[in-house]
């Protein structure tokens, strides 16, 4: 494993402790799946047992309107659905009420409040606003480095426990430059299988889906080097089947074209690598799954010059394809962050993928991001569960995080895990 600094090596006992995590599970004001805040407990309970005062931060959605730098705080971005649920836990917790300075959000963090707060002293943690309420957490000014202050003032310790928030903000990196700095405990399981990832097990087998191809251009390409075979969906595979059969597909639109345009290019150097789900699912509509309004489309069928309406899924057939059937059954590890189809509509994709690699009992299954854990749950529930306690499941709290970190070759091109470094 790569050696990070790690909280239990520390003297916690009468600290105060800030630790910033990835609770960014709420929507419209409620949580849609705590997977996220129950893999942060284990960093949580360990913290307030060594009897140290805890300071939770999370950001939630983007209440920042990028062309004006407006933030608008409300209840839907609220962490108070976060912190009921940590209180059902059983932890002494409250939310720190601190109102808007003005159209661009939080400009100060008064520690006085915090001091306050901890006057309770039957409280053990008090969980502050959303990070991204705060004018300076996403800032390239001064405000960043003022806020970056202001968090390292509240507290004696800094600890990241968010590896899903790569992205180096505020509270994710500058409070390590004033106070000691560790990695959580789940953050050290976060990276100690990243490496199973970019020192897979062999075949190597990944699965990524999304609705924009210029954001997943650079691991792509990266994966497309590292593995041995590489599946596509969504979005991005209707772009990548665009461009390389020369057809139009409704929603695809040209900056996706020409992103595609140069992995199908890079694609060449490395036969045999990509694997094309071979039928999808054509909708007229991108409303509902409407009986007549959809069909299934064999993609070698496609001429040059077709025009297609949306395409909504992978047909579950795909998958019973013997040649896909046989790299599935022969790989030693998979990655996996993608949704197949676009839900909650077509999901037929997602249920085959993941039934199909449920079937290979040996090997290392690795699944990142949100939406991929939310719709496993959802559309496969019993395999899901049994997968939470097999060994060779692993469900990364981060897709992005994996995808960037795969971008950079090395768990430390990731800034705030470089910081976070013994």
């Amino acid at each position: 494993m790569n050696e990070l600094k790690k909280i239990q090596d520390v003297n916690l006992t009468g600290k105060r402790v800030l630790m910033r995590v990835d609770h960014n599970v709420v929507k419209k004001g409620k949580i849609i799946d705590p997977y996220r805040i129950d893999a942060s407990l284990p960093t949580i309970n360990y913290i307030i047992e060594q009897g140290a005062k805890l300071i939770l931060m999370s950001h939630v959605g983007r209440p920042k309107d990028k062309q004006t730098g407006k933030i608008g705080i409300s209840e839907k971005s609220s962490v108070a659905p976060v912190v009921e649920y940590l209180k059902e836990k059983g932890i002494a917790i409250i939310a720190l009420a601190i109102p808007a300075q003005g159209e661009f959000g939080i400009e100060h963090l008064d520690s006085k409040l915090v001091e306050k707060a901890f006057e309770d002293e039957k409280l053990q943690a008090v969980y502050l606003p959303n990070t991204r309420w705060f004018k300076g957490e996403e800032a390239k000014d001064e405000s960043r480095e003022i806020l970056g202050k202001e968090l390292a003032d509240i507290a004696d310790i800094f600890v990241n426990d968010a590896f899903g928030s790569w992205q180096p903000h505020a509270s994710t990196i500058l409070p390590a430059q004033y106070i000691p700095a560790y990695s959580g405990i789940l953050m050290q399981k976060e990276v100690h299988h990243l490496d199973s990832v970019l020192n897979p097990q062999k075949p190597f087998v990944a699965v990524v889906a999304g609705s924009k191809f210029d954001t997943k251009i650079q691991p792509l390409s990266a994966l497309l080097k590292r593995t041995d075979h590489l599946m596509l969906g969504g979005v991005i595979y209707n772009a990548y089947l665009s461009v390389k059969y020369g057809v139009q597909i409704a929603g695809v639109s040209e900056e996706d074209q020409l992103v595609a345009r140069d992995f199908v290019e890079l694609t060449s150097q490395y036969p045999r690598k990509i694997i094309e789900p071979r039928f999808i699912i054509e909708s007229d509509s991108l409303e509902g799954r409407f009986k007549g309004k959809y069909r299934t489309i064999d993609i070698k069928n496609l001429k040059e010059g077709d025009k297609l309406n949306y395409v909504l899924d992978i047909d579950k057939s795909s998958f019973q394809q013997d040649e896909i059937k046989a790299i599935f059954a022969k790989a030693g590890t998979f990655f996996v962050n993608a949704v197949m189809g676009f839900t909650p509509h077509f999901t037929e994709g997602t249920i085959a993928l993941d039934s199909l690699i449920a079937k290979n009992q040996k090997a290392i299954k690795l699944f990142g991001g949100g939406d991929t854990l939310q719709e496993f749950n959802t559309l496969l529930p019993e395999i899901y569960q049994q997968a939470l306690i097999d060994e060779l499941y692993y469900f990364f709290t981060g897709g992005g995080t994996i995808l960037k970190a795969i971008s950079e070759s090395s768990v430390w091109g990731l800034e705030p895990v470089r910081i976070l470094k013994a």
